[in-house]
């Protein structure tokens, strides 16, 4: 066996366990729940299960629940997205900053990436409860009362919020690894150019750290697509008021396990499937044009001549 065949055997086998977990708990379960989508199952009478074929899909089109389950999980997307990137773009400005007690402020903004969803859930709902502390603040000022997670103008972005605070340190994460990838020449050659932090902002580090914000996008759309804990925990599993908190997450589970419909429940999935799928396509296509088109100008002119010129001055 010569060399290269002996590496493509001992890489197939320190990758297999990975392989054959995800072939058992990934694609498995994937590929058998596009298969249940075209049934008619019941989980208590799987002996009495009916192919239906389109039939599913055919009920999915024509449900207004459904649709209604969509438009709240995509305009939570669209909102929670691009603050919580925003937001995560400036901590990791302030966090990157020269400053005492970074490594405090660092921990600080990640801390309620790593509490459990049930834990910040718990903790919106005591602070925005009818009693809670959020009314008596308003009440100082003379403000009514308000039911929050019962009034269908405040549940979802109430939801929104507690998404934004509990994830946007993992983005910090991502966004200050790709700051601190850059080299400090860049600025230090734009600042011998005369431009302002803001510029050196806008023009230096938007610019290079796209390949980060679009990883930063594209997993936080998928999140927030998924999402389910928020709206089960604050709904108690209803998506109410008014439906004003079902996602489409939360409307799948309530068929397939609710109802016992584990066939249209697999096609809701299917169909979430083909959403994220079309939207992920979408972003990485505008992401990818966009670099294509900053490409050439990346440290051109002046900036590039003051770091070639830094660069042979410091040998």
């Amino acid at each position: 066996m010569d060399k290269k065949t002996q590496e493509n055997i001992d890489g197939w086998i320190m990758v297999a366990p990975v392989v054959i977990l995800m072939l058992i708990f990934v694609i498995g379960p994937a590929l058998y729940s596009f298969i249940l989508s075209f049934q008619d199952y019941n989980m208590l009478k799987p002996d009495k299960s009916e192919w239906i074929l389109f039939g599913n899909y055919q009920e999915l089109l024509s449900d207004p629940n459904f649709y209604q389950a969509l438009f709240n999980t995509l305009k939570y997307s669209l909102i929670v997205v691009p603050v919580q990137t925003a937001i995560a773009l400036l901590l990791a400005t302030v966090a990157n900053q020269k400053i005492k007690g970074k490594t405090f402020f660092r921990v600080a903004y990640y801390i309620p990436a790593v509490t459990s969803a049930v834990a910040s859930a718990a903790m919106f709902m005591f602070l925005f409860n009818t009693n809670g502390i959020a009314n008596k603040f308003l009440g100082i000022f003379g403000f009514q009362a308000v039911s929050w997670f019962n009034d269908p103008t405040y549940a979802l972005p109430l939801a929104m919020i507690m998404a934004i605070w509990s994830t946007v340190g993992t983005q910090m994460l991502v966004f200050l690894a790709g700051l601190q990838d850059i080299p400090r020449e860049v600025y230090e050659a734009s600042a011998i150019d005369g431009a302002s932090s803001a510029r050196s902002f806008w023009s230096i580090t938007v610019p290079l750290l796209s390949e980060k914000t679009m990883f930063v996008v594209i997993v936080g759309m998928i999140g927030t697509l998924q999402m389910f804990d928020q709206a089960f925990i604050i709904s108690g599993g209803t998506g109410g008021p008014l439906g004003s908190t079902t996602t489409v997450v939360l409307y799948l589970y309530n068929k397939a396990f609710g109802e016992n419909r584990l066939g249209y429940g697999s096609a809701v999935a299917v169909g979430l499937f083909i959403v994220i799928f079309t939207l992920t396509l979408l972003q990485q296509s505008f992401f990818k044009e966009d670099d294509d088109n900053y490409k050439p100008k990346r440290l051109g002119g002046k900036i590039s001549e003051r770091i070639a010129k830094r660069r042979k001055v410091n040998g």
